[in-house]
């Protein structure tokens, strides 16, 4: 019998035929050595075959892979949900279908998060050289700023899809549409830990972008409101004596 994962990595795609087996060749081959490795693939929708071209892939390598499809697309934060609720890891690795995350960067993620000795935490990727468009960029560090200005995250790049955090936390997570870009503020919210790890990134070679300006800007800044919402009303308890379970009956003692 195969091992239960310990590690799922779990990939949002909507049409990106074109990327899906180089990156999952890639992912495979990184991750051979890793006992319990699995890949969560959720596609969003697609119209092209990027689920069938996953699948012809993963057996050709003798990987194992998940697939699950959505019937119509409902976006990357909602795809990146499904998978993390179908991945049967402990913890949870997530990267972008289009091929710019390197899944060569995972075993340092992996070493990153060994190290923490906490049971909530975010391992946030952080492309410090982007091979984005010169405007694209420019929005990126604007967002990012303007976001850590407000919830202090700490996170310099929270748009980087590469992330490494424990499936049990995701789940205690609120969720919403685009809540992945706010998973590092989420989860110092609920007392976790955040760490920082620097990822190679790379440019896209085939398909497009499924964001613009507006759909990253005024998303974003609505969401964001939320995110403060949600921080400013959060309570997490800290227990300094959780007692211990009586094992005194005096009613049995009197009978």
């Amino acid at each position: 019998m195969a091992p239960q994962p310990t590690l799922s990595l779990v990939i949002p795609a909507k049409d990106e035929q074109e990327n899906i087996a180089n990156l999952l060749t890639e992912a495979f081959t990184v991750m051979h050595d890793h006992p319990g490795f699995e890949v969560v693939l959720v596609d969003d929708g697609s119209s092209d075959q990027t689920l069938e071209t996953a699948r012809q892939t993963a057996t050709a390598l003798g990987g194992c892979l998940t697939t699950i499809r959505h019937d119509q697309s409902i976006g990357q934060s909602g795809a990146l949900a499904t998978g993390v609720r179908q991945a049967r890891g402990q913890w949870i690795v997530t990267m972008d279908g289009d091929g710019q995350n390197d899944p060569a960067d995972i075993p340092a993620l992996v070493q990153k998060a060994s190290r923490l000795h906490v049971s909530d935490f975010c391992i946030a990727g952080y492309r410090r050289h982007r091979k984005d468009t010169p405007w694209k960029r420019f929005q990126s560090r604007l967002a990012n700023r303007v976001r850590n200005a407000f919830l202090h995250d700490g996170v310099p790049d929270t748009g980087c899809g590469l992330k490494l955090f424990p499936r049990a936390t995701f789940l205690s997570l609120p969720w919403f549409d685009h809540a992945h870009r706010f998973i590092p503020a989420l989860v110092k919210g609920r007392g976790g830990n955040i760490a920082i790890v620097e990822v190679n990134h790379r440019p896209r070679t085939a398909g497009l972008s499924k964001y613009t300006a507006w759909n990253r800007g005024w998303a974003g800044i609505v969401d964001m409101i939320g995110v403060m919402w949600l921080l400013h009303r959060t309570r997490v308890p800290r227990i300094v004596n959780a007692g211990e379970p009586s094992t005194d009956h005096p009613a049995a003692d009197r009978a």
